[in-house]
C-alpha cells in the first residue's frame, strides 16, 4: 500500500470517529438545545471533518460540511434555535458525510437536497444572493500550523488576485510584525500576515470560498473600500493563536506543548501480533521458571524471577493497550433507538450507564451485532404501544437501559426494559409448534425462557422489517458463546425483561487454575471458580450416593470429570471438588488434584476439534505439555441437565452418566 493510500485510510478512520462524535453531540443537543458547550463541540467536529476532507482531496465532502458548519455558526451566535427539524436534518447529514467519504461520485447528488432541507429548517431562502461590493481591503493571518497541514499561502494569494476580475494590479503587502526571533523560528510555522486590496466587484462570500478550509482558525478582517455601513469597522475577526508580538516565546512553547501530547495510530493487526508475542513470552517464562526450580540454581532462579516480573509487566501493559471503553459502541445505539422509536411510534427513554467500562477490543468489535438484536427486540417485542402503556398505568414513554459494570474478571452488560415481559405460555406454545420440545415436556421457567435463543424461534405473529424470522437471538447466543461468555435472562410479566451478557475482560491471556484428572492436566478460568472443597467420604465411590453436595445449606450438583472423560484407572483416595458458576447456576467438578494457579495463554482449537463442546481452547504449560481449557458454561449446563433428569425421575440417586464432550 502506498503512503497516499495509508494516509487516506487514516483519514477515513478519523472521519468515522468524528461522525460518531457528531451523532452523539446532536442527540445530546436534542435533549438540551440551549447548551452552548454542545453547540461548540459539534461545530469543532464539523470543522475538523471539513478541514481534513479538504486536505485529503474530498472536496465535495468539504463543501457540503461547510454549509452545515455555517448553520451551526448561526446557532453559536444565537440567531437560530436547535429545533427537532434541524437535528433531524443534521443527523441525515452525518449519513451523507459517511456516503461522501465512501463514494464521493455516487453520493454527490444527494447533497443538494439535504442543503435545501437545511435551509428550510433554518427558515432561509436558499436562492438569496450575496451582495457584491466595489472593492475590499483584506488583512489576514493564517493559522500558524497551516503549512504543516498542506496549505500553500502563495496559491491563496493567487486565488485572491483572480477574484479582481481584471481591475488591474492587486496590491499585496507582507506583514512581518508577528514573526518571532530567529532562535525561536520554526520554518514549518506560518507567522506572516498579508494585506490585499481588491478593487473590482467582489463579494465577501467569494473571499470566504478562498479561505474555505482555514476561515475559522485564522484572523481575517474585511473592510469595504467604498463607504458602506461603517467602513472603519471590521466585519469579521476570528482569532485562534496568541499574538507572538506580545509574547512569541509563549506561543512557541504552547505549540510545542500541544505537539508533545500527540498520540499515534497503530493498525490492529500489529496489536494482535504483539499480543501473540507476549503470549509466547508468557509460555517461555513459565518454562524457564519450571527449569529454574528443577535445577535449584540460585543464579538461574534470580534470572527467572526477573524475567517473570518483566513478562508480567509487559503482559499487563499490552493488555491495557487492547482495552477499549465500551462507550465507543454505546453512542451508535442512541441513533438506532431514536430511529426505531420514530419507525414504531413508541416513545423511548434510552439510558446508558457504565460507558467507561473497558473490554478487550476484539470483544468490543464482536458485541455490536448482538446488542443491536437485543435492543431491537426490547423496543419491538418488549415495550407496549402508547395506548397499552397508558391502560396499564405506565408512563407513555418506555425506558430501555443499557449498562455495563465490572464483576471480578468479567464485565456484565445488561439491557433492561420496563415493558410487558416475556410470556412463558406463549413461548411454550411456539416451542411445541416448532418441534423444539415435546407437548408433555415439563421445563422450569428459566429453561423455558431460554428457548428464545434457539435457531428459528420467534413469537412474532407477523414478519416485519424488525422481527419475526427467528434469527436475531440465535445470532446473539452464537456470538456470546464464541466470546466465552454467558447469557442470563430474567423477566417479570408486566414489568419488563433483563438480558445480561457475562463476558471475559480479554480473550488472550487469563488467570487459570490447573487441575489434574487421571494424570492429565486441565485449566479452569479462575474468574468462574467460587471455591474448592474436599469431596466428602460418602461420595468418594462413584454411584454410591447422591449426586448433590451440601455447600453451607445449598444443594449443588456435581460432575465427576473422571466419568465425563471416561478416564481409566482408580480415583485417588482424597479427591477435590471445584465449585464453578455460570449464568447464576453452580456445579461442582470432582478432580483428582489441584495443581496451581497459572497464567493461561489461550490457543484456539482446530476445526477438527470444534465438536468438543466441553473445551474452549488449550494452553501450553511450563514443561511444554498441552492442557485443555474447560468450558465452564457447558459443564454447568451438563450438571444442571443431570440434576433435572434426576429430579424428574423422582430421585436424586443413581449411577452417574458417562458422556464424552
Amino acid at each position: 500500500m502506498s503512503a497516499v493510500d495509508e494516509s487516506t485510510d487514516l483519514f477515513r478512520q478519523e472521519a468515522a470517529e468524528l461522525v460518531a462524535a457528531l451523532e452523539r453531540g446532536l442527540l445530546d443537543l436534542e435533549q438540551t438545545p440551549q447548551s452552548a458547550e454542545l453547540i461548540n463541540a459539534i461545530f469543532r467536529d464539523m470543522h475538523t471533518v471539513k478541514g481534513s476532507g479538504a486536505m485529503f482531496g474530498f472536496t465535495d465532502l468539504a463543501r457540503f460540511v461547510h454549509d452545515f458548519e455555517t448553520a451551526f455558526d448561526r446557532l453559536r451566535q444565537g440567531e437560530v434555535q436547535a429545533t427537532p427539524a434541524l437535528i433531524a436534518v443534521a443527523l441525515r447529514a452525518c449519513d451523507q458525510i459517511t456516503a461522501l467519504i465512501a463514494d464521493p461520485v455516487s453520493a454527490r447528488a444527494a447533497s443538494d437536497g439535504l442543503l435545501a432541507e437545511l435551509a428550510a429548517a433554518l427558515g432561509q431562502n436558499p436562492a438569496a444572493a450575496e451582495p457584491v461590493v466595489e472593492g475590499l481591503h483584506l488583512r489576514f493571518y493564517l493559522p500558524v500550523d497551516c503549512m504543516r497541514l498542506g496549505c500553500n499561502p502563495v496559491l491563496l494569494l493567487e486565488e485572491l488576485r483572480a477574484l479582481d476580475q481584471g481591475a488591474g494590479e492587486v496590491p499585496v503587502r507582507a506583514l512581518v510584525d508577528r514573526v518571532p526571533s530567529l532562535p525561536q523560528l520554526d520554518p514549518q510555522d506560518c507567522w506572516m500576515g498579508w494585506e490585499v486590496t481588491l478593487r473590482g466587484a467582489v463579494s465577501e462570500a467569494a473571499v470566504g470560498e478562498v479561505f474555505l478550509f482555514l476561515r475559522d482558525d485564522m484572523e481575517l478582517i474585511i473592510t469595504p473600500l467604498a463607504p458602506q455601513k461603517d467602513a472603519q469597522a471590521p466585519d469579521a475577526a476570528v482569532t485562534r493563536q496568541p499574538d507572538p508580538a506580545e509574547d512569541p516565546e509563549a506561543s512557541v512553547a504552547a505549540s510545542g506543548t500541544a505537539a508533545a501530547g500527540n498520540t499515534i495510530r497503530v493498525p490492529t493487526e500489529r496489536l494482535d501480533e504483539l499480543m501473540d508475542r507476549v503470549g509466547e513470552l508468557v509460555i517461555a517464562e513459565a518454562r524457564l521458571s519450571s527449569l529454574a526450580y528443577s535445577r535449584r540454581d540460585p543464579a538461574l532462579l534470580a534470572v527467572a524471577e526477573d524475567i517473570q516480573r518483566l513478562a508480567a509487566g509487559m503482559r499487563d501493559t499490552t493488555m491495557s493497550i487492547r482495552m477499549v471503553p465500551i462507550g465507543s459502541i454505546f453512542g451508535r445505539f442512541r441513533r438506532l433507538m431514536r430511529d426505531l422509536s420514530e419507525t414504531l411510534g413508541k416513545p423511548v427513554n434510552f439510558v446508558t450507564t457504565g460507558a467507561e467500562t473497558e473490554l478487550d477490543k476484539t470483544v468490543i468489535e464482536m458485541l455490536a451485532d448482538p446488542l443491536v438484536h437485543i435492543l431491537r427486540n426490547s423496543i419491538d417485542h418488549g415495550l407496549e404501544t402508547t395506548e397499552a402503556r397508558r391502560t396499564a398505568g405506565k408512563p407513555e414513554a418506555g425506558t430501555i437501559e443499557l449498562s455495563a459494570t465490572y464483576s471480578g474478571a468479567e464485565v456484565l452488560i445488561s439491557v433492561r426494559d420496563d415493558g410487558r415481559g416475556l410470556n412463558a405460555e406463549r413461548i411454550r406454545a411456539r416451542a411445541i409448534e416448532g418441534g423444539l420440545i415435546a407437548a408433555d415436556a415439563q421445563l422450569p421457567e428459566s429453561d423455558l425462557l431460554r428457548l428464545i435463543f434457539e435457531p428459528g424461534f420467534s413469537t412474532a405473529k407477523t414478519v416485519t422489517e424488525l422481527s419475526g424470522r427467528g434469527v436475531g437471538m440465535d445470532v446473539v447466543k452464537r456470538t456470546i458463546s464464541g466470546l466465552r461468555g454467558q447469557i442470563e435472562l430474567s423477566s417479570e410479566p408486566g414489568h419488563g425483561t433483563t438480558v445480561t451478557l457475562r463476558l471475559p475482560l480479554t480473550l488472550a491471556i487469563i488467570d487459570g487454575l490447573l487441575i489434574e484428572v487421571g494424570g492429565e492436566h486441565y485449566s479452569l478460568p479462575l474468574a468462574a471458580i467460587e471455591e474448592c472443597v474436599e469431596l466428602p467420604e460418602q461420595h468418594a465411590v462413584a454411584g454410591s450416593s447422591a449426586s448433590l453436595l451440601n455447600i453451607r445449606g445449598a444443594m449443588v450438583p456435581f460432575v465427576r470429570l473422571r466419568d465425563l472423560f471416561e478416564t481409566p484407572g482408580a480415583a485417588p483416595e482424597f479427591q477435590k471438588v471445584v465449585i464453578v458458576s455460570s449464568g447464576g447456576a453452580r456445579v461442582g467438578l470432582v478432580v483428582d488434584r489441584i495443581v496451581s494457579n497459572s497464567q493461561t495463554v489461550i490457543k484456539q482449537l482446530s476445526q477438527l476439534h470444534a465438536h468438543l463442546k466441553c473445551f474452549s481452547g488449550a494452553t501450553i504449560l511450563g514443561d511444554g505439555s498441552v492442557a485443555l481449557i474447560l468450558d465452564v458454561s457447558q459443564l454447568v449446563d451438563y450438571g444442571r441437565a443431570r440434576e433435572e433428569r434426576a429430579r424428574h425421575a423422582g430421585s436424586v440417586f443413581g449411577r452417574p452418566e458417562r458422556a464424552v464432550a
